[in-house]
């Protein structure tokens, strides 16, 4: 621990970007050995399934970490979003339709980046997104519905996926 407090700001930062490139990696590998051991279907299900369950334990890390408060609505999710693992190394923004509607977007994502320049199709992660995003937004605040625009397998543009959280 002692190196790590020694490091410079620009040195964490760094060290933050590696963290977070070495997170995704291992999250691909596992999902590929899934994959390879009980085939597409069965691996897609067990990462929802992981994902269910990482998606609250982040953002109640986040919240404890950065007194994030309950029920904080959806400026409370707009704040948690920046401290999340894909905020080191992919490029997201937010809009803001109305003070109870909020859009994501992923501008950025680095595993459709990588299989795009492999000349592989985009990953389906829809299904899991689906599952991720709304336990990340209701262990904010369950008051937040989530609602996906757009996200693979579905086509997109200036985006990789796109998610309209709202409170009702």
């Amino acid at each position: 621990m002692d190196q790590i407090q020694n490091l410079s700001h620009q040195e964490l930062l760094r060290l933050i970007e590696v963290y977070a490139k070495n997170w995704l990696a291992h999250d691909g590998c596992w999902f590929l050995a899934a994959e390879e051991k009980y085939g597409m279907d069965a691996a897609m299900e067990l990462d929802a399934k992981s994902w269910e369950r990482f998606a609250v334990s982040e953002a109640r890390r986040i919240m404890k970490e950065f007194d994030i408060p309950s029920n904080g609505g959806l400026k409370a999710l707009e704040k948690a979003f920046q401290y999340r693992l894909y905020a080191a190394i992919n490029k997201q923004k937010i809009e803001w339709l109305d003070n109870n509607t909020m859009i994501f977007k992923m501008l950025e994502c680095r595993v459709q980046k990588v299989r795009r320049q492999k000349n592989l199709p985009d990953f389906p992660c829809k299904q899991v997104g689906i599952v991720e995003f709304s336990q990340f937004a209701k262990t904010i605040d369950p008051r937040i519905k989530t609602k996906c625009i757009a996200c693979p397998p579905d086509e997109v543009a200036d985006f990789f996926c796109a998610w309209e959280f709202t409170l009702s």
